[in-house]
């Protein structure tokens, strides 16, 4: 079992050289503007799974995955040198579901809000069915003429 700490450095370390080598170093066409959103490494750093988002449609994920999957191989290359451990993790390149995600929540957040105006509404011209007060209070009993009961003494 491995150290949780330094399988967090780790993955640390790997999401600032992935980022850096796909800004600065890779030329390939088909990756579109990803962003490195987060890394996990296993327990006993074998594997690394690298989550990315891409700015735009269907097509530039797609583009993007494929220049990823493609240039895995190098990228693993530069990790491994930059990391300076034994064994070089193997990189799994995962599309994070992040925006999708987020653009569900916020279509929930805004069909909340429309019903809670919808129900402010009916609550405004809202009237009670019966009386405005159904509750009794202590001295009500005396004035609607019955008697009030008193405790039993048990002495």
């Amino acid at each position: 079992m491995g150290d949780a700490a330094r399988a967090r450095k780790v993955a640390d370390r790997i999401k600032v050289v992935v980022a850096d080598f796909l800004e600065f170093r890779i030329r390939d066409e088909r990756l579109g503007f990803v962003t490195i959103t987060d890394v996990r490494v296993t327990g006993d750093l074998q594997n690394a799974t690298v989550f990315y988002t891409v700015l735009g449609g269907d097509p530039e994920r797609a583009a993007t995955a494929a220049a990823l999957e493609s240039n895995t191989g190098r990228i693993r290359s530069v990790v491994g040198k930059a990391l300076g451990i034994r064994l070089t993790p193997t990189i799994a390149f995962v599309a994070d579901a992040l925006p999708e995600g987020a653009a569900y929540l916020e279509g929930v957040i805004e069909a909340t809000k429309a019903r809670d105006a919808e129900l402010a509404k009916a609550a405004a011209s809202a009237r009670y069915a019966g009386e405005p007060d159904p509750y009794r209070r202590a001295g009500d009993d005396a004035a609607d003429g019955e008697p009030e009961t008193q405790p039993a003494d048990p002495s």
